[in-house]
């Protein structure tokens, strides 16, 4: 079976942009935005488990080579790209990526396309703070950042920085304070250098009770097994199993979704 069987592919163009876009389901919008190395079988999983709510998962291509599997060179063959592409805030801080303008684009006609109350946005590790930028629209309705690593966390200002401006910020916040139902939810593991416990606790300082984090045990001999260098809480690290802490936190995403878009 093709890894992206069940998908379309399209393509969207803005802001001198055009990148192809994988879509399955139907419904409210939902934009995934795969961790590196790209849409792997296990991003591809998790559209197929946001369409099974009633949605359309739409997977932006940003980088890799969608349904590979996932492999250190592989993921270093794309990481190097990423890093220099002037699209990706790697090491500035108080600023969004540059394609987060992109993406609210694609937001938008997502939006225009499916309907519903809103949309939700899921970034992953390198995206994982995308949809905190992306929530300055008022049509993003149910962000979730899971394990957000960028900027990477050398130094203590990078460790708390959220990959936002503060103007934009303040977008956010004023957006938490208006829309009674509005929050933001996080993952990470309590171990995962890329996504220290600095930045969840500024999201809490920023974001109050509006902030729901999900951290999950990594710490050496945590009753799970989750390995030191667990990083991936919906995909490569997800113990696919009833009664596991990760797929708790993937029963958790998947009704925040729903419940804000579908219920």
């Amino acid at each position: 079976m093709s890894e992206l069987e069940g998908f379309s592919r399209t393509s969207f163009a803005s802001h001198h942009k055009i990148r192809d876009v994988y879509r399955t389901g139907s419904g409210p919008a939902v934009v995934v935005i795969s961790e590196l190395p790209g849409i792997t079988p296990k991003v591809a999983e998790f559209g197929r488990r946001v369409a099974a709510l009633g949605c359309t998962a739409w997977l932006p291509n940003l980088f890799g080579e969608p349904g590979k599997e996932p492999s250190g060179s592989y993921i270093v063959r794309s990481l190097v790209p990423a890093c220099v592409s002037s699209e990706f805030a790697t090491l500035a801080t108080g600023r969004a990526s540059p394609v987060t303008v992109w993406l609210r684009a694609l937001a938008k006609r997502a939006h225009e396309e499916c309907g519903g109350p809103g949309v939700g946005v899921v970034g992953m590790c390198f995206t994982g703070g995308f949809a905190l930028a992306m929530m300055v629209d008022d049509v993003v309705v149910a962000p979730v950042l899971s394990q957000p690593s960028l900027p990477f966390a050398i130094g203590a200002a990078r460790r708390r920085d959220l990959g936002i401006s503060d103007e934009d910020l303040a977008r956010v916040k004023a957006r938490c304070a208006e829309e009674p139902n509005l929050c933001v939810l996080g993952l990470r593991f309590t171990g995962d250098r890329a996504v220290p416990a600095e930045r969840f606790a500024q999201l809490r300082e920023e974001l109050g009770d509006r902030f729901v984090a999900v951290e999950l045990d990594s710490s050496p001999g945590n009753a799970h097994g989750h390995p030191r260098a667990a990083h991936s809480v919906l995909t490569e690290h997800l113990q696919d199993r009833d009664g596991t802490p990760t797929h708790d936190a993937l029963d958790q995403v998947l009704d925040f979704l729903r419940t804000r878009l579908v219920a």
